[in-house]
């Protein structure tokens, strides 16, 4: 019970000061177009007043929590699933590409890893240019993605994962390299010493304890994967997903849809994360660890 306590009054505490900060944000950033409005209309509302109409507005600059709360609501529980403006539907359209490019990305990661730890010219050459890719803007690179593999007659759900592969495999490569090394030389030495092959030892040995080390950078990974598949959807005009929710937005100037989109994409981001941590502590029951 203590321990619950000491992680939700935390957490808690910071989420309150947080939402403090916005109101006070939200009220600063929208008074100039309140007090621009008031006196087109001739208006002296008092100081609660005009608080109350700058937390308020249709269109603000910046939507006030409880803004974007009521818009999540009324658009994750009051629409019907197959609506357009259901962000239930635009968020399934996003997670399909974002667990299609995850996958992808976290097998191409495994391999790259497996190839460096037991390739030394693989280390050496391979490697420097996996961080480098990594420093190249991704909305630099989504563009022409798109744009080379429609040229080619690949659209729809493959471009945006290949862009979520492309963010994912990093932290899974870099992760499971360390994790395959992790094992002490006085390991791997008794290994030698009962004759056991690359192979015995690669399974016996390496991947066990690479396991811990692969599951915290899918965390990483997972969520790499959800941007790289809003990303995608950026370019390509998209009409569904939480890339197209933020596009319209953006068109129509509906700041609320915009920062509604956004907490929708943060829902879908933590829970994947929480699943992926889910599966990591059931393999680390089914391989006899104890919990901590």
């Amino acid at each position: 019970m203590d321990s619950l306590r000491s992680k939700i009054i935390p957490v808690t505490t910071i989420l309150l000061v947080i939402v403090a900060i916005w109101y006070v944000g939200a009220m600063a950033m929208n008074a100039p177009f309140q007090r621009d409005m008031d006196s087109r209309n001739n208006a002296t509302p008092s100081t609660m007043e005009f608080i109350g109409k700058t937390l308020s507005q249709a269109k603000p600059t910046l939507p006030a929590p409880h803004q974007v709360a009521q818009n999540f609501f009324e658009n994750t529980f009051e629409r019907k699933i197959t609506s357009n403006r259901s962000l239930v539907y635009h968020a399934w359209v996003t997670l399909s590409s974002t667990l299609l490019g995850f996958a992808f990305g976290t097998a191409l990661g495994i391999v790259i890893a497996i190839g460096i730890v037991h390739v030394t010219t693989l280390d050496r050459s391979l490697m420097p240019w996996i961080i480098a890719s990594q420093t190249i803007p991704i909305l630099a690179i989504a563009p022409m993605v798109i744009v080379v593999l429609a040229a080619i007659g690949i659209t729809g759900l493959i471009p945006k994962a290949l862009i979520s592969t492309y963010l994912s495999f990093f932290p899974v490569a870099v992760g499971m390299v360390k994790g395959l090394r992790s094992p002490e030389l006085m390991h791997l030495d008794l290994m030698h010493t009962y004759n056991a092959s690359r192979s015995q030892i690669f399974w016996k040995l390496r991947v066990p304890a690479s396991v811990p080390f692969l599951f915290a950078s899918m965390k990483v990974a997972v969520a790499a994967s959800l941007v790289g598949a809003i990303v995608g959807e950026l370019p390509t005009g998209a009409v569904a997903g939480i890339g197209a929710k933020l596009l319209a937005g953006a068109y129509y100037s509906q700041t609320i849809e915009i920062w509604s989109a956004l907490v929708a994409g943060s829902v879908v981001a933590a829970l994947l994360v929480a699943l992926v941590g889910l599966a990591g502590r059931l393999v680390d029951r089914a391989m006899g660890g104890r919990p901590a």
